[in-house]
């Protein structure tokens, strides 16, 4: 992932430059005080009042590490110098004893977690160093090694603690209790199970293995006292710490506040985080919470303040019980401020107020998204944007039509069909074969105009059918199919028969093979180091995917992380290995068999055998409206970028605007300054912001480590400094920028911060005005792809949403196609940049069309690996991004289309089956850009061994043209071609990979 620029290192200060015209002043952030690198990121100062030859002292630094006799201490000077000799005593997580030559007086820097970072820079591998005896031997006899002799040297004076900067500083509540506070406490509550502290939200619970000192010795219990403007949403914490034994089963419960003056805040405007909420679909969910032992467990509570709410003091409790554990109740005392908050709050995300978002359906619901066109049911036949699907009896797809014509622009006089028969859900056993059978026809049911459902009961011989399923306007098909035992049955196979057209079958992907001809014959077996679940076939103007999958689905991680969370293998369809997909191309179709094999199952039984199926092409392509945006993706000043040409700029994280990784709010007034100058120069500013990775500067991650892994993947730990030292180990480090020292933990696939990221997109659209969204590989699905195109096109006229990834076909990625990964987000998306690891030289035209182009889907892409192949890119409208590298410079291709007129041009790819213009080779394709009766630019590429000369194939009376008034030219372009001319039936010569852009006028 080549990509965050934009932060430079001065003199020891992380400067955030901003290169805009009038757009504010750089962002500075706070100078380091020392070289982390080598010393670490923590240290005590203590005095020396006068030179000895030893003196002694104590830290009392009240450590969260678990082993601080492992970790080295590193003694510096008054000169900044290291002490060679130095003793270590007694080492604990309570204090550390050190004996030190102090050759001068001054002041001492003890530094005591010093770590040692190697591997890739933005994948860190941090280990603490081990403690050494640098110490000189007779130095060393003379001190000494009497720990109560040491008490008799002069002492040293602890000063202060300090951090390298602020945001490496542990807090008051990283640190940690000593044992005989924690004794002293728990001798003040002999035989409590569950001791409950509650705390302010100034204050987040960092620590979930131990007691904080502040908590030992203020005891536990007591009142909850806070204050909040009116409609402000106010978060608290309730940290419950089971010390003699595991807890079961937490709940917390509300009783009204109440007001003097007799007005109220009802119980349900406080809700408990940990408990439950609203998942990423829009559904309630509950959570049980256990607290094992030795554990603190922090409950985050919200309450949301009416904006009517009389000021004063609101009183009234929370009660937290347990499995066998006596309720215990807190009184809350809430100071209600004569202020009014504007949205809640949430413009200080410091303040916590956000956390409301995790709840937010904002969105979430059947409404159209442009281009689709409302689903119209007509029967059992369903009509949407260019497509068609007739269901069978049974509930599954009959036929399946695309009215999409091969250019992609529009629709064909003829459609074409994909299945060459029903599909059908089959069951053998010994008696032969079952073919799934509704016992009643298909009932049609409207959700919304992008939304329709049915349910069909069936049978298929020893098995009870309940089919469920759902079609929606991108052309999405979700089958929930539950088989159930009506007795002991042993069968031979549960297998799903797909007969596709073989017209429509001509390429295929996925299932362990890349982007190609679809395969005469082909056999797959699942495997769970994998991320293969289906595949897509097709051509470019008629295509279907599909996944097979249980009720126990859940998204794996991707992008360097599958094997940490990898697919789980569904109970049904891979049968403990026994299953797998067959493809084969018969006389009468090209055949898809999904088979399971044989098993048996007991009477009752019920397996799921569900089915993703996605219709393509979602869309026509646009090439005028591609051709005319011209993407700049660097940050930069806006002037230069204008005067080369761009008109849109991607802006990533590690810049000025947006320094954090996918945490985009902490430079507000920097990104309006900078988006306000890009509109006032007619020009669109899009960001960096995803889901798959969270900057540690998120203010709401303590809270969301408190939700165990429903937001923060399980995982290793390990990392950057500033996780392993804050966070409390069982995570994925992620992206690190060592230039501002922004680390990042892997998000879960789908949670509730997916409904967050929505609010917080909102919130950007609105506040920042930001035009769209750079998304650098994804971990969400289309459930919240649909909604961030619906909240943004709410806010912003015309919004671009573009898509990068790495290849994820590797065995860290599970052999995944990026273009299957990420075809459910297609519908929503504007373009495509794929992109890093892609081949573009060793790859087959059928390849470029599946895996790169994005056509056969509705999108059109550009080209990033080695800035791409421009000859073979032009032939599907693709070009490098101008700005990402010093030989990523399509300014003299920019020129030409303007000087031809590319946007008023039709373009008709090689892959048309009467495109006008053609070489009769395989190996040496034309895509044509036609001005009908004006001029034609035609892209030429090789994919040749050797140096070809081709002659044209032109239908000149499709191109308007008469082959005795026009000339062919191609005009000298910069790292692409010299100047040439040719006439009409010239042998043109095309240099292996390489070609030519030629105008016909």
């Amino acid at each position: 992932m080549g990509y965050r620029r934009g932060a430079w290192i001065v003199a020891g200060v992380l400067l955030l430059a901003s290169p805009w015209a009038s757009a504010g002043e750089p962002v500075t952030q706070q100078r380091l005080r020392w070289d982390a690198s080598t010393l670490g990121n923590h240290r005590y100062l203590v005095q020396v009042a006068a030179p000895a030859a030893a003196v002694h002292v104590v830290i009392p630094w009240r450590r969260r590490d678990a082993h601080p006799e492992q970790v080295a201490v590193i003694v510096t000077g008054p000169d900044g110098k290291p002490v060679a000799n130095v003793l270590r005593g007694g080492m604990s997580q309570a204090q550390g004893e050190l004996v030190f030559e102090a050759a001068q007086a001054g002041s001492y820097a003890v530094y005591y977690q010093p770590y040692v970072s190697r591997g890739r820079s933005n994948y860190p591998t941090v280990n603490y160093a081990e403690p050494k005896d640098t110490a000189d031997a007779a130095w060393v006899h003379t001190v000494g090694t009497d720990a109560r002799a040491w008490r008799k040297l002069p002492e040293a004076k602890v000063s202060r603690y300090e951090a390298v900067d602020d945001f490496d500083a542990y807090t008051s509540m990283e640190r940690t209790a000593t044992p005989e506070e924690v004794n002293a406490l728990l001798a003040a509550r002999a035989n409590e199970r569950l001791l409950v502290f509650p705390e302010t939200r100034e204050h987040p619970v960092r620590m979930f293995d131990a007691l904080p000192e502040s908590w030992a010795r203020r005891g536990t219990g007591g009142a909850l006292s806070d204050s909040a403007l009116r409609g402000e949403y106010l978060s608290f914490q309730l940290g419950a710490w089971a010390p003699r034994g595991k807890v079961d089963d937490v709940r917390v419960s509300f009783s009204d506040l109440h007001h003097d003056s007799g007005a109220s805040i009802p119980a349900t405007a406080l809700t408990c985080l940990n408990l439950g909420g609203v998942d990423y679909a829009g559904k309630p969910f509950t959570t049980r919470v256990d607290v094992p032992e030795g554990r603190v467990q922090p409950l985050w509570v919200g309450l949301d303040i009416p904006a009517s709410a009389l000021p004063g003091v609101y009183r009234g409790e929370v009660t937290v019980a347990a499995d066998g554990v006596p309720a215990q109740k807190i009184p809350l005392a809430i100071t209600v401020e004569a202020g009014q908050a504007v949205a809640h709050g949430d413009d200080n995300p410091t303040r916590l107020t956000r956390l409301r978002w995790l709840d937010s359906t904002l969105a979430q619901d059947d409404a159209l998204v442009k281009p689709f066109t409302a689903i119209t049911a007509r029967g059992a036949t369903l009509d949407l944007l260019g497509r068609e699907v007739k269901l069978d009896a049974n509930g599954l797809p009959a036929q399946i039509t695309s009215h999409f014509n091969e250019r992609m622009t529009g629709f064909a006089a003829r459609p074409t069909a994909m299945l060459a028969a029903p599909m059908r859900l089959v069951v053998e056993d010994a008696s032969g074969t079952h073919v799934l059978k509704g016992s009643r026809a298909p009932s049609v049911q409207t959700d919304g105009p992008a939304k329709v459902h049915w349910q069909v009961p069936g049978v298929a011989g020893p098995l009870q059918g309940d089919v469920q399923a759902s079609l929606e306007a991108d052309g999405t098909l979700v089958y929930s199919i539950a088989l159930t035992a009506k007795h002991a049955v042993t069968l031979r196979d549960i297998r799903l028969e797909m007969p596709l057209s073989h017209g429509m079958a001509q390429y295929q992907l996925g299932l362990g093979r890349t982007g190609d001809h679809a395969p005469a014959d082909f056999q797959w077996k699942w495997n769970v180091q994998n991320n293969q679940d289906g595949a897509w076939i097709g051509a470019v103007n008629a295509g279907l995917e599909f996944h097979l999958r249980d009720e126990h689905y859940l998204r794996p991680l991707n992008t360097n992380f599958y094997h940490q969370q990898p697919l789980r293998m569904p109970v049904s369809w891979d049968n403990a290995g026994q299953g797998g997909i067959r493809l084969h191309n018969d006389r009468e179709a090209y055949a898809v068999e999904a088979f399971s094999g044989p098993r048996t199952m007991q009477v009752g039984e019920t397996l799921h055998y569900d089915l993703v199926l996605r219709i393509t092409p979602f869309k026509t392509i646009k090439p005028s409206a591609h051709f005319a945006e011209r993407f700049f993706h660097k940050y930069g000043d806006l002037d230069a970028i204008k005067a080369d040409g761009a008109n849109v700029v991607n802006i990533h994280h590690a810049t000025p605007i947006n320094p954090w990784i996918n945490y985009p709010f902490l430079e507000p007034a920097a990104m309006r300054a900078y988006i306000d100058a890009a509109h006032g120069r007619g020009m669109r500013v899009k960001i960096y912001d995803t889901v798959r990775e969270l900057s540690d500067r998120s203010p709401e991650l303590p809270v969301l480590e408190s939700l165990g892994h429903e937001v923060i993947s399980a995982g290793k730990g390990g990392g950057f400094s500033w996780l392993q030292e804050h966070l409390d180990g069982d995570y994925i480090a992620a992206w690190h920028v060592p230039e501002n020292r922004d680390a990042a933990v892997i998000n879960a696939g789908q949670s509730r911060w997916h409904n967050f990221y929505i609010e917080g997109l909102d919130w950007l659209a609105r506040n920042e005005g930001i035009d769209g969204l750079y998304l650098d590989d994804v971990a969400y699905d289309r459930t919240t792809m649909k909604r961030v195109r619906k909240v943004l096109e709410a806010r912003r006229p015309h919004p671009l949403i573009d898509l990068h990834s790495a290849s994820q076909y590797n065995p860290r990625d599970g052999y995944i196609n990026s273009a299957l990964l990420y075809m459910e987000l297609f519908p929503y998306i504007d373009r495509l940049w794929f992109g890093e690891e892609f081949d573009y030289e060793k790859t087959s035209p059928a390849y470029w069309l599946t895996e790169i182009s994005g056509i056969p889907y509705g999108l059109m892409g550009e080209m990033l690996q080695n800035d791409g192949n421009p000859w073979r890119g032009m032939l599907f409208g693709m070009t490098n991004r101008l700005g990402w590298s010093p030989g990523s410079d399509p300014r003299g291709l920019w020129k030409l289309w303007d000087g031809f007129g590319i946007e008023q041009a039709a373009m008709i790819g090689w892959w048309v089956h009467d495109a006008p213009v053609s070489t009769g080779r395989d190996d040496v394709l034309a895509t044509s850009y036609v001005r009908r009766g004006s001029k034609t630019l035609i892209a030429l590429a090789s994919w040749a061994p050797a140096r070809t000369d081709v002659k044209l194939v032109i239908d000149w009376q499709a191109l308007g043209l008469s082959p005795r008034k026009v000339r062919l030219v191609a005009p000298a372009v910069a790292g692409f071609q010299p100047q040439a001319m040719f006439k009409p039936g010239d042998a043109i010569p095309v240099e292996p990979g390489n070609g030519w852009l030629i105008v016909v006028e």
